[in-house]
């Protein structure tokens, strides 16, 4: 995750107010990472929760307009992007460890070989508990170098292989907040990414009641939205472009019928129920729509506190001058006054507990949240797996 666009004062990107400087790259350093980023407000919303106006003769683009709304986020960032997008906030994750392995030496290339002459790591016997410390230690090395790099907040992704294990999440984080620690980045810095599962929405409520922020992904079901919302998670991340491929494909889940049956788009339900709920319950949660197929889904969700979007949607909309009486009247579309459309059944109002979400989890959110956290996993075994091939480091 990563861009912030007029990202609002409570955004959980962004601590207090602080000067932001651009990172200066080099064709060389280019590399796939998530990054969080600010761009100026276009101007003050119009009435009625319509699009902003603009001072006569402004060019004003549709990515103005939009992230006038909502705090737009771009999927995939790469470093020589960072003269077109200063860079707020990051993400740490497998992912960005395994394009960082294949660079020429930088200062991140340099984080992973500091993690694998570790001396605590390296007094482990067991060669899969050595090689997930050093997987650890390389996530926060790397994030702790982000954290100097940006002024916002570093998200660090959590091993999607402790996602049934509230204490093995809770105990992570912990580890990783002690290396943040030790490079100086304070707990207000950082967000900690975690599966959506049970344990993980109770490993949520454990870190957050401590004060540590927490950001819950893989959510494809009012239940997994409405639990982490109780658990106090600062982020709820909805897949809508996922939810929707899985509606082509199938049918038999409850929750997607009832909304195809209305007409509605089953990942955008999925998104208005839950914003509605958050708001009507006055939780602190913000929710974030991910997995965005094009430029009318960021229509359709602006209101929301994030959207993930690709790039090539946001350099169309980065491309496209537009004014507040075209084709859209981007208008907002998630708003508290929603909240008179919904009256939530007892069952959906329940205190969640790991039995009822079990029962209120439909087949698509048990499919997607098993398919997602195989992906995740899949990619932190990559990297364990070169690890072993590299180690020990040259030069080190």
């Amino acid at each position: 995750m990563a861009l912030s666009i007029s990202a609002p004062t409570s955004s959980p990107f962004l601590p207090a107010p602080r000067q932001a400087g651009r990172w200066s790259s080099s064709p060389s350093s280019a590399k796939p990472a998530v990054f969080s980023l600010r761009r100026p407000v276009v101007a003050a919303r119009a009435a009625a929760g319509n699009a902003p106006s603009s001072p006569a003769g402004a060019v004003v683009t549709e990515l103005d307009v939009v992230s006038s709304f909502s705090e737009i986020v771009p999927d995939t960032v790469v470093f020589d992007d960072f003269e077109k997008f200063a860079p707020t906030a990051a993400t740490v994750s497998s992912s960005l460890l395994l394009g960082i392995a294949g660079l020429p030496d930088t200062k991140f290339k340099s984080a992973i070989d500091t993690a694998l002459v570790d001396g605590e790591c390296n007094t482990m016997e067991n060669p899969g508990d050595r090689m997930s410390c050093y997987l650890t230690k390389a996530l926060g090395n790397v994030g702790a170098e982000l954290a100097h790099q940006v002024p916002g907040r570093v998200s660090t992704e959590i091993d999607a292989r402790l996602a049934y294990d509230t204490q093995g999440i809770v105990q992570r984080v912990h580890e990783l907040l002690q290396i943040y620690n030790e490079h100086d980045i304070p707990s207000e810095r950082l967000l900690f990414k975690i599966p959506a599962t049970w344990q993980g929405i109770e490993a949520s409520r454990l870190l957050e009641s401590e004060g540590t922020q927490t950001h819950l992904t893989f959510v494809y079901s009012f239940a997994q939205a409405a639990a982490a919302a109780q658990a106090g998670a600062s982020v709820v991340q909805i897949f809508v472009g996922r939810i929707r491929d899985w509606a082509k494909n199938h049918s038999g889940d409850p929750e997607i019928d009832e909304a195809l049956k209305k007409g509605e788009d089953a990942g955008l339900a999925l998104v208005k129920k839950a914003y509605v709920y958050i708001h009507k319950n006055g939780y602190k949660t913000k929710l974030m729509a991910a997995a965005v197929r094009n430029k009318q889904d960021v229509f359709s969700l602006l209101g929301i506190d994030y959207i993930i979007a690709p790039l090539k949607i946001l350099q169309s909309l980065d491309e496209s001058v537009t004014d507040s009486d075209e084709k859209y009247g981007y208008v907002q579309r998630l708003t508290p006054s929603l909240d008179k459309m919904y009256n939530f059944s007892q069952e959906e109002l329940v205190k969640w507990d790991q039995l009822s979400l079990a029962a209120a989890m439909g087949p698509a959110a048990e499919e997607l949240l098993a398919s997602g956290l195989e992906g995740y996993a899949n990619q932190a075994r990559r990297v364990e797996e070169l690890f072993v091939k590299i180690w020990p480091p040259p030069n080190v």
